[in-house]
């Protein structure tokens, strides 16, 4: 494809001074081949003020325009209609270098890609990891820039270690990637870019904790992916969270990247738009506002053009088909139509006489030997499908006549060549709609069609059924000699349908009547001059369009010989058609300038050609504007070969509105051709302005003759009322004739508003009574009424009220360097609608031997060349693998299912770039924080808006007469162990799911004496000391745990390390054992030799462990007397876990608060000695700690201990285990559920005959410290409903650091709720989220737009009082407002355990008061945000229910322009874009958002999460993405209970760890 605009140089780059002078000056070079011509000067008068800019244009007649310096061998006055020389290719592509030339070089982060991705995989376009070391200073990232060399590799060391990589196929990181893509390669200096302090401290304080020189960091988990055994499950062992001594470097290569992207963001943009914005909680997208300075239509109104009227001639045919009789009997051996082979030899011509007799008998054929039960298939006016190939033109021919014979519609369409050919479902709507039964094809044809197993042609996607009926000649019957098809004037009836495609991938069938189809072949004629006899060669499609007008309609008009180049063989060979027009010696050519510039590729066969014989060249594309360069490179060429200048005719034409404008041929005495030279800034405002000072921002066109015979046209507004534009305003062109199409078929809405429009004058009065076709063409009314289009409504992009033509966009990428890194004609513009606008996407082609930085370099020089010369910025920029982008039938890209497939995320480029940066410039204002309120007037406020302070309890436990007099769970166990020693407490199963251990009251204590004894006088440990237990979840667990307490220690929960994966694991364990000052290990013989083993000392210190004793054989001893403690308050164990956002916090819990835990959670879940509850938990921390270890010593009950890592090999074991025990009241976690979700659900039937019924769970307690996920208990209610699972049993739970149990929904199903001590159920509501981020409550109802489900979090406990309190001011907040949840229980733990005692530090997580109103109650802070609503339900006592919803951590919320996001919001809204995203964790890293990405998919869909994940983002939460990073399944960390670790993975990708598939960072 030619490039597509005629560029001025800028001149000011030259002559700084002239600006001021009313001479502008385009200073090109014009070379030819051997030739060097001396520069030329061309001298431009600018335009006069007052004048109608729409009138400045200059002919190409007016030479006076030129001036030629004396001496130039030049300087003959030019013949009269000859044209410009000059290739408008060279001077846009100069045009595109100066404008790359005024941008400072900025260095751009490349994207980094795992080499399996990569399209080619050479050792070249690898390159070698950044090995320079990263600066010292904390505090400030480096951007680690690398001094251009003349070797690539001499700058790095390690060269070898990195080839030996490459070669041996190893997957690099980001690492592997250069940062280095400077455009144009100049060196350049590392440069240092200091970032905000905070941002460096790694975003938090809370994401270290300080052990004196270390810094305590947890690192990311996927490190250990590639050492798990077989069948190991990430999401399970995932939470295994790591702590290394060292703190993660934050001037690793990512975050030199990510400088790199602010940097490049740093770039100022245009002025920036007028933005407001309402504090109402409505988030108003910035409104586009008008330039004030943009130019203005002010020319007079235009007046309806007429063509000059159609002739009348006296033995003009009634009708196309009396036309074809009178020449299929009169002239039967004149030939009608040539057709050719793929080596250009003529292989058939048809005559007229065969053209009339095979037709009839074609005709007859269809009328009378198809029939169905003894009915005809087909009557007059059926539509029948003509699929034909492209090779093919007699066939046709004889089945469009015989078709219209018949008097049935014929509706020609591609031949379908697979199942999912692009655009073939749509055309089979087109079919369906038009009740097409039967299809006429050929017989190789239909031999060639993908076959069902029957033999028999497949049903398309999409498409109705059926028959196929082959034309050749054995299948068609003579009809009898009385038999004569009837002949009738041209009438309205229907005459065939022509298909077309929309801007948006639909096929519409456009009917053409015969009286159209006669007047359209009546006005070709006269406007053209066709005559008898003529020889014309045709090029185009003859289905369609003008290949079909001319090649196969007015040729029979007026019996003329057609020669026919099928597109299959111009592919070989380019020149064909030339060669046919001077071996035919034909007249007329009709072609498209693609086919002009092709035939300038084959310069080497152009010797002994003759172009002299041809009278009028048509260039059917003549609208495109890009269609002006060939035609000139094209003259240049071969009017050496006879080709005369004014023989070239463009034509306007579209398939509503037929053929709309033709430049006539030279005898027919009409005004020279023109051309404009326009204001491409202008344009995108609608205006036509001639050569402004934006000299490099201009689009030459060439009309496109004048209108047609017979014809009355005009220009009316783009949008809204059809008003007249004015003389010098951009418009959609109009025409009312009677040879245009009548309607879509089937579609009269749309048909009324483009073939029966009414444009209106200014005062809104009809010019015409006449109805308009709209002909989507975009263009005006030059002078000399002369046409002129400058494009097409399906290629026009609206971006921020300005018009942009996706050819010129694309013109302007071809220019930008040359054409080493994509093909040429494959390149798509189309524009997406994202955030309330429409936004450039460029996607190409991408040559295989490209390197990676090659491409991303141009990549980056084609948005900064369209970003100067269009001023609009590219959303994006995907470059795909060669020959994969969907084909339009005659080569060129199927535009509309490239969108769909960029749309859809079934793209698969090789590399992206997105530029949202740039791009979208209305998005909401900044919140600006309000003016703090005092806690007082909030009260007061509340008040008077008749809010009830948020505040809500359990049931009071202070007036409960129980018999728990027991304080300390030590005595309870004892007690339990004399009162009822062989009662069973608990049951510990398999993966086998058979018993692997048990224990009753008697059984544990006595096992707990042992170990007592064991810590007395084989460990001499006293009283207060720290015992590690590391121990597998199991019995031995719980009864180390209360040895400990017999013998008076502190015990400490550890999760094991694994086998396989000490190296990552088993600093978690040294970790918490230093930190808990642990003096012991409590553990199993195999654990302690692995403890001790090699393995292990090359992962920690194995010197520095503390006394380890194994419990395995402990002597048969009892313990002389059990510790009392002096005190309640005094500490009874350590519960160590990690918090979502890193942070290993240890809390104390004391004696007092360990029995109220146990004594609440008695009460809320009814728990006593005969309950059975089965318990799928981790043990080592929180209320799965408290339920497997204290609950049942406690309140009696028999606890199945289900351990979540035997669900690994046997996902069934714990809801198997919940029906054979028939368990009413069950508790897991979120990633037990999830691993029964996926893991069962499409084995439930199997269950079933396996006899799993879960029809005895009243409560099945998901416990959890987040919000709850409706999704998953949605889900999991859903799919074993079939298992007899209650949808109202599955419920959550909710408690934190400072207190474990907060809420606990408690069984409510059947006789129990009778009782009357259970809660309603929980309920839930739909939040606005644009008010959630302003920290606000709106509740919407369910399905409104931004609306997000919450859940309640299940009921408070007994003896628990919650208030909700404002973040800052620290005052209580009313009903339903959102705010940090604070709680007052006896359970509350005491403090946070640290080695230093900063306590100090957390004091008020604690221990807090409210700053107004009860100012006494000591309130612990969760660092959770919710809020309380008091519903209309009632609980158990006659009050009204108080439901206590949990939004989310505040720890873990991102702060950005000024507002407060969850992450989950942002991530459930990625995770439905595509379906290869599996799992999706978002942070930010200096005010950048990156959001990462699982992919569980092939690794060539990596790259179209890219933008899909852009898109969502922006369209639901109004925010820019900076960096996407897609990474294999299981990289992101989970914690046990299957919270997301968002903070470990911000340092495992800030260090470099994740081995990702890509980085994409957005511009």
């Amino acid at each position: 494809m030619p490039f597509l605009h005629f560029f001025n140089t800028a001149v000011s780059l030259l002559m700084g001074k002239m600006s001021s002078m009313e001479i502008e000056v385009m200073h090109l070079s014009v070379r030819k081949k051997k030739k060097k011509k001396p520069e030329i000067i061309i001298f431009w008068s600018v335009l006069c003020t007052g004048v109608d800019p729409s009138l400045q244009i200059e002919h190409r007649i007016q030479t006076s325009s030129q001036v030629a310096p004396p001496g130039s061998k030049q300087n003959k006055p030019r013949v009269a209609n000859s044209r410009d020389e000059r290739f408008r290719s060279d001077l846009h592509t100069e045009a595109v270098q100066a404008a790359l030339a005024k941008y400072t070089e900025r260095k751009m982060p490349m994207p980094s890609k795992r080499r399996s991705v990569l399209v080619q995989s050479s050792v070249e376009a690898c390159t070698p990891p950044d090995t320079s070391s990263a600066s010292e200073d904390e505090g400030s990232l480096r951007r680690q820039g690398r001094i251009a060399s003349s070797s690539p590799y001499q700058a790095h060391p390690s060269v070898e270690h990195w080839f030996n990589r490459v070669i041996q196929g190893s997957s690099t990181s980001s690492s592997a990637s250069s940062t280095s893509s400077h455009p144009g390669g100049r060196p350049h200096h590392a440069t240092n870019a200091t970032s905000a302090s905070a941002a460096t401290v790694l975003a938090d304080l809370m994401a270290q904790t300080q052990l004196g020189q270390y810094s305590l960091q947890l690192t990311p988990l996927h490190v250990f992916r590639s050492d798990l055994p077989s069948g190991f499950n990430h999401s399970v062992f995932r939470f295994i969270c790591l702590l290394k001594l060292r703190c993660v470097p934050v001037n690793s290569r990512v975050s030199s990247k990510i400088q790199q992207l602010l940097n490049t963001l740093k770039r100022p943009k245009r002025p920036p738009l007028r933005e407001f914005f309402v504090d109402d909680f409505e988030e108003l997208l910035d409104v586009q506002h008008p330039d004030p300075n943009q130019p203005k239509p002010e020319g007079g109104e235009m007046r309806p053009l007429n063509g000059e009227p159609l002739g009348v001639v006296t033995n003009w045919p009634p009708s196309l088909l009396a036309s074809l009789q009178r020449w299929g009997t009169t002239q039967p051996k004149s030939p009608c139509l040539t057709a050719l082979d793929n080596a250009g030899k003529p292989v058939y011509t048809l005559t007229y006489g065969k053209l009339w007799t095979r037709s009839q008998k074609l005709s007859y054929t269809l009328l009378n030997k198809l029939s169905t039960r003894n009915e005809p298939l087909l009557r007059p006016g059926d539509r029948v499908a003509l699929v034909f190939p492209n090779n093919d033109p007699v066939m046709f021919m004889v089945a469009f006549y015989g078709c219209l014979l018949a008097e049935l519609v014929p509706v020609p369409i591609e031949v379908p060549l697979t199942r999912k050919d692009a655009g073939s479902q749509q055309v089979g709507f087109l079919l369906g709609s038009c009740g097409v039964t039967l299809a006429l094809t050929t017989d190789a044809c239909q031999k060639g069609l993908p076959k069902a197993q029957t033999g028999e042609v497949v049903t398309f996607k999409g498409w109705p059924r059926l028959l196929w009926f082959v034309t050749d000649g054995k299948h068609v019957a003579k009809p009898p000699r009385d038999w004569h098809p009837p002949i009738r004037d041209a009438s309205n009836e229907i005459a065939y349908i022509e298909y077309k495609t929309s801007k948006e991938g639909s096929t519409m069938g456009i009917t053409v009547s015969h009286s159209a189809m006669l007047a359209h072949c009546h006005a070709l004629t006269q406007a053209c001059g066709y005559t008898e006899g003529e020889i014309i060669t045709n090029v185009l499609d003859f289905k369609r369009d003008a290949g079909l007008w001319h090649g196969v309609l007015t040729s029979v008009m007026n019996r003329m010989h057609v020669i026919s180049i099928p597109y299959s063989l111009m592919k070989v060979n380019p020149l064909s058609w030339i060669q046919k027009v001077h071996t035919y010696k034909a007249r007329v050519a009709v072609v498209k300038s693609r086919d002009m510039h092709w035939s300038l590729l084959a310069q080497r066969d152009q010797r002994d050609i003759s172009l002299s014989s041809l009278r009028m060249l048509i260039v059917a594309d003549g609208a495109n504007p890009w269609s002006i360069s060939s035609c000139d490179a094209f003259l240049n060429v071969f009017q050496a070969r006879g080709l005369r200048p004014e023989v070239i005719c463009p034509c306007a034409s579209s398939s509503e509105a037929m053929t709309v404008a033709i430049r006539r041929p030279p005898e027919m005495g009409v005004p020279p051709p023109g051309k404009a030279v326009l204001s491409m800034s202008g344009l995108s405002y609608g205006v036509i302005r001639v050569d402004t000072e934006e000299k490099l921002s201009v689009l030459t066109v060439q009309d496109v003759g004048q209108v047609m015979p017979g014809a009355l046209v005009c220009v009316i507004r783009v949008e809204g009322t059809p008003y007249l534009c004015r003389m010098d305003e951009v418009g959609e062109i109009c025409m009312s004739s009677s040879s245009t199409g009548i309607s879509y078929f089937g579609l009269p809405g749309m048909t009324k508003n483009v073939f029966e429009t009414i444009p209106v004058t200014s005062s809104g009065a009809p010019i015409s009574d006449r109805p308009f076709t709209r002909t989507s063409l975009l263009g005006f009314i030059g002078p000399d009424n002369l046409v002129f289009v400058v494009g097409k409504m399906d290629g026009l992009m609206v971006v921020s009220g300005r018009r942009h033509n996706a050819d010129d966009v694309v013109a302007t990428a071809l220019a930008v360097e040359p054409m080493k890194f994509v093909y040429r004609g494959r390149i798509a513009v189309f524009s997406v609608s994202v955030l309330h606008d429409e936004r450039i996407v460029v996607v190409a082609e991408q040559r295989p031997d490209g390197s990676e930085e090659d491409s991303f370099q141009w990549m980056s020089r084609v948005l900064q060349a369209i970003d100067s010369i269009h001023q609009v910025g590219v959303y994006c920029l995907a470059l795909v693998p060669a020959n994969t982008l969907p084909k339009a039938p005659l080569g060129g890209i199927h535009i509309s299912e490239t969108k769909q497939r960029f749309l859809e995320g079934a793209l698969h480029p090789c590399n992206v770039l997105m530029c949202p940066h740039t791009c979208v410039t209305n998005l909401p204002k900044p919140r600006q924080k309000q003016p703090e309120v005092g806690p007082a007037s909030m009260i007061v406020g509340n008040l008077v808006a008749g809010k009830r302070i948020a505040q809500a309890c359990g049931r009071d436990v202070s007036q409960l007469e129980d018999n728990d007099q027991f304080l300390y769970m030590q005595d309870v166990l004892q007690w339990r162990a004399q009162a009822t020693p062989d009662h069973p407490l608990f049951l510990l199963l398999n993966a086998k799911g058979t018993v692997a251990n048990t224990a009753s009251c008697v059984q544990l204590h006595k096992r707990a004496e042992r170990v007592a004894i064991a810590l007395m006088e084989r460990g001499r440990l006293n009283a207060g000391d720290h015992v590690a237990l590391v121990y597998p979840p199991g019995i031995d667990l719980i009864a180390t745990f209360y040895g400990c307490l017999y013998a008076g220690c502190v015990p400490v929960t550890v999760r094991p390390p694994h086998p396989q994966n000490l190296t990552t694991t088993l600093p978690t364990v040294k970790m918490i054992v230093e930190v808990s000052k642990s003096v012991c290990i409590l553990t199993t013989q195999a654990i302690m030799k692995l403890l001790k083993s090699k393995e292990a000392a090359a992962a920690v210190d194995i010197k520095t462990w503390p006394l380890i004793l194994d419990t395995d054989d402990l002597p048969r001893k009892r313990i002389p007397q059990i510790y009392k403690p002096p005190t309640p308050e005094m500490l009874a164990y350590l519960d160590f876990s990690v918090s979502t956002t890193g942070i290993l916090a240890g809390v104390k819990m004391s004696h007092a608060a360990t029995s109220a835990l146990c004594r609440s959670i008695k009460l809320q879940c009814e728990l006593y000695p005969s309950r059975q509850i089965a318990i799928c938990l981790d043990p080592y921390c929180g209320l799965g700690f408290a339920l497997w270890c204290l609950c049942s010593v406690y309140s009696g009950h028999q606890s199945i201990l289900v351990p979540p890592l035997e669900l690994e090999t046997n996902p069934s074991l714990w809801l198997s285990a919940v029906s054979q025990y028939k368990v009413r009241v069950t508790f897991c976690s979120y990633s037990v559920m999830e691993m029964c979700t996926k893991g069962l659900g499409s084995q439930t039937e199997a269950l079933r005959l396996r006899n799993v019924n879960l029809s005895c769970v009243r409560t099945c307690m998901v416990v959890a410290e987040e919000r709850p996920r409706i999704t998953l208990t949605q889900s999991f209610s859903k799919i074993f409903k079939d298992l007899g699972l209650s949808s109202r049993a599955v419920s959550t739970t909710f408690g934190c650091r400072v207190n474990v149990a907060i809420c606990l929904q408690p069984n409510r199903l059947g006789k129990l709720a009778e009782q009357g001590t259970h809660g309603p159920d929980p309920t839930t509501v739909y939040l606005d989220m644009r008010a959630l981020r302003h920290d606000r409550v709106r509740l919407v109802e369910r399905g409104s737009p931004h609306s997000l489900p919450l859940m309640e979090s299940g009921k408070i406990l007994p003896g628990v009082k919650v208030i909700i309190a404002n973040t800052e001011t620290k005052g209580p907040l009313g009903d339903s407002h959102l705010g940090e949840i604070w709680v007052s229980s006896p359970h509350n733990a005491t403090g946070y355990y640290t080695v230093y005692g900063e306590e100090a530090l957390h004091a008020d997580h604690f221990s807090t008061r409210l700053s107004f109103g009860d100012t006494q109650t000591v309130w612990a802070r969760t660092g959770y945000l919710g809020f309380l609503r008091r519903t209309e339900l009632t609980d158990a006592s006659g009050e009204r229910h108080d439901a206590l919803y949990v939004v989310g951590s505040l720890d873990e919320t991102l702060e950005l322009r000024g507002m407060r996001y969850h992450p989950i919001d942002i991530e459930t809204s990625v995770i439905r874009s595509h379906k290869s995203i599996a799992e999706c964790a978002v942070f930010t890293w200096t005010n950048l958002l990156v959001v990462v990405v699982e992919l569980e998919g092939s690794e060539q869909e990596a790259l179209d999460l890219v933008a899909l994940v852009t898109n969502v983002v922006l369209e639901e939460h109004y925010l820019i993405v900076g960096v996407v990073v897609v990474v294999d399944p299981g990289v992101i960390p989970i914690n046990s209970r299957g919270e997301k670790q968002r903070m470990h993975l911000r340092d495992g990708f800030l260090a470099d760890q994740l081995d990702p598939i890509y980085v994409a960072y957005n511009m």
